[in-house]
């Protein structure tokens, strides 16, 4: 994980479960996605990946904040537009890649996903790299559930994982 002190650009965008902060790097790359309510796991996470690098107020590349404002209203292919830099273990990189890789509208288990990866007893290894991905709704995490179909945790709050899928079509509880 290389970790840098050149500073990052925090901005602020209104969506329809919340305003959301994002943070890009010098070369115009999303760093995390994260909500104003959880502003302290934030920065908790970027000094966990990105060392100590100064957070200051700067507006996000303008076809960042397009490609979210449009997949809030709809064009729900525009997350895979967006550059992304995903620092992480290489087990957390293997398991963020793959969530990009999960349709808009489906969902895959905990269990299916590890299996997917060649890891079948991983499990609770992928629950937690999910539970620690610093890029919501980019890297959908939302698209884990239970084996059951239960809605299980999401650092967003339950609710606006629920609004996440029901936007992308999935019929949810």
């Amino acid at each position: 994980m290389a970790k840098t002190t050149t500073p990052l650009h925090l901005d602020r965008l209104e969506t329809p479960i919340g305003t959301a902060l994002l943070v890009t790097n010098v070369d115009g790359l999303l760093c995390a996605l994260d909500w104003t309510d959880y502003q302290e796991r934030l920065n908790v996470s970027l000094r966990r990946y990105l060392g100590a690098a100064p957070l200051v107020d700067a507006p996000a590349p303008k076809s960042i904040r397009q490609a979210l404002t449009r997949y809030f209203g709809g064009d729900l292919d525009q997350l895979d537009t967006i550059p992304c830099h995903i620092p992480g273990t290489p087990f957390q990189t293997n398991v963020w890649t793959a969530l990009r890789k999960i349709p808009v509208g489906t969902t895959l288990s905990y269990g299916t996903l590890a299996a997917q990866l060649g890891s079948p007893a991983a499990m609770r290894a992928v629950g937690h790299a999910n539970g620690s991905n610093p890029l919501s709704v980019v890297v959908p995490c939302h698209r884990l559930i239970g084996a059951n179909g239960a809605l299980t945790g999401y650092g967003g709050g339950i609710e606006r994982k629920r609004w996440l899928l029901r936007h992308e079509g999935v019929e949810v509880a």
